[in-house]
């Protein structure tokens, strides 16, 4: 009996042992096929588009093409946008944000779904207009032709601009017309991404400092966009935020003409990533996170593909909307309802739509175009109807019975 059951008792401990085995050849074989994150994603069920989203606006970044995406997606859902308060068409900028900036936060509280006016990041602030679930991305460009392009927009307005005869000039020796006693008119004349993420632009560019600012970004910012890249950086918002095609589709919104472009020497070129430093770390730290990026979620290849893809789209769209198929200068625009905003020594350009479509197209192709000021407004009297209108001194596309009727119109 004791032979017996020494036996049974081998038995059953080779069975556990064959067993054991078998269990960690299975893990060993399962995590050898495991998938790559980017297999993950292109297996995946299909998502659900994210719609509690905060855009931080930064200054020269091709911002205002993005707003125009975000605007569109509200009235596309049916969202509640967080607006500028009263007449302001900036969410306080350039103070710190406050959430009272917002208007009707008393009332609504934390339920608003969109945000990507002007404002100078406040993450505590921010918290408390946006869910708890809320994306938070932002855009970034080369400080390079920034510095070139925030030279002629705020030539009229920024001191260090206006008395400096042109960017080359001034950047061959800026401190003779930056005086940092006047950082509040002088904010767009150095590292002006810096200051819009909430920053001191002033600050000594020690590396302690930009690594330990640059890991807060990180922290409070779920994707940084380059507007350099502006295309691949659609497919990748259109990717992570589980957007379709059409809600990233764009026409290029607040451009200049290229007669007002200032040609930078090689020498003022380099000037600038000095001068500019913290922009210039910033910008090369999320350039390279950006691509990182693409590579770990969509890959080069699928990349190329949907780029190519949107570029068809929006041609096709040019193509139904567009009068001339480009952009015109501000004396070319013929209904001055969707005339830009004009400053400094910059020739904002705009469009003209065909006076052939119906009224539903007609409506698609004005939002497509509308800038940023009209838009604002227009949402604006949406969603407070019972508020004093924003007073922009232009033209209304359309009038207030029409806005209401777009309320119940779906897009």
């Amino acid at each position: 009996m004791a032979r017996r059951r020494s036996e049974r008792q081998c038995l059953i401990f080779s069975l556990c042992l064959g067993l054991i085995f078998l269990s960690g050849f299975f893990h060993m074989k399962n995590k050898k096929i495991s998938k790559s994150p980017k297999e993950l994603l292109m297996s995946s069920m299909p998502c659900r588009a994210k719609t509690n989203v905060m855009f931080l606006k930064t200054h020269k970044t091709a911002s205002s093409t993005v707003l125009n995406i975000m605007f569109r997606f509200v009235e596309r859902y049916n969202l509640t946008v967080a607006l500028p308060a009263d007449q302001l068409v900036h969410l306080g900028y350039p103070k710190t944000f406050l959430a009272h900036f917002v208007e009707d936060f008393e009332t609504i509280g934390q339920n608003y779904n969109i945000m990507c006016n002007h404002l100078r990041f406040n993450p505590s602030e921010v918290r408390k207009v946006m869910a708890e679930n809320t994306f938070y991305f932002s855009i970034l460009r080369n400080p390079i032709p920034l510095l070139e392009s925030s030279y002629i927009y705020y030539k009229d307005t920024v001191p260090a601009f206006r008395i400096s005869k042109n960017v080359n000039v001034y950047l061959a020796s800026p401190l003779e017309y930056y005086y940092p006693e006047n950082y509040k008119q002088n904010i767009y004349a150095r590292n002006i991404m810096w200051f819009d993420f909430g920053y001191d632009n002033n600050a000594v560019a020690n590396e302690k400092y930009v690594q330990a600012v640059l890991k807060d970004i990180e922290k409070n910012f779920h994707l940084i966009l380059i507007a350099d890249y502006f295309d691949e950086s659609m497919i990748l918002l259109k990717h992570t935020l589980c957007w379709d095609l059409d809600d990233v589709i764009y026409f290029k919104l607040n451009s200049r003409s290229q007669d007002t472009v200032q040609t930078l020497t090689p020498e003022s070129k380099e000037r600038i990533k000095t001068w500019c430093s913290l922009d210039w770390k910033l910008y090369l730290h999320f350039n390279q996170s950006f691509w990182n990026r693409i590579e770990e979620t969509i890959g080069l290849t699928l990349l190329e593909k949907e780029v190519n893809l949107l570029r068809t789209r929006q041609k096709e769209l040019m193509e139904t909307c567009l009068l001339d198929q480009e952009a015109v200068g501000k004396d070319y625009i013929k209904d001055k309802a969707l005339l830009p905003f004009q400053s400094g020594s910059a020739n904002i350009l705009g469009y003209n739509l065909r006076q052939d479509l119906d009224n539903r197209t007609l409506r698609t192709c004005q939002k497509m175009v509308m800038p940023e000021l009209q838009y604002t407004s227009y949402l604006y009297s949406l969603q407070h109807p019972h508020k004093k209108r924003k007073r922009l001194g232009l033209p209304s596309l359309w009038t207030s019975s029409q806005e209401k009727m777009q309320l119940s119109t779906p897009n």
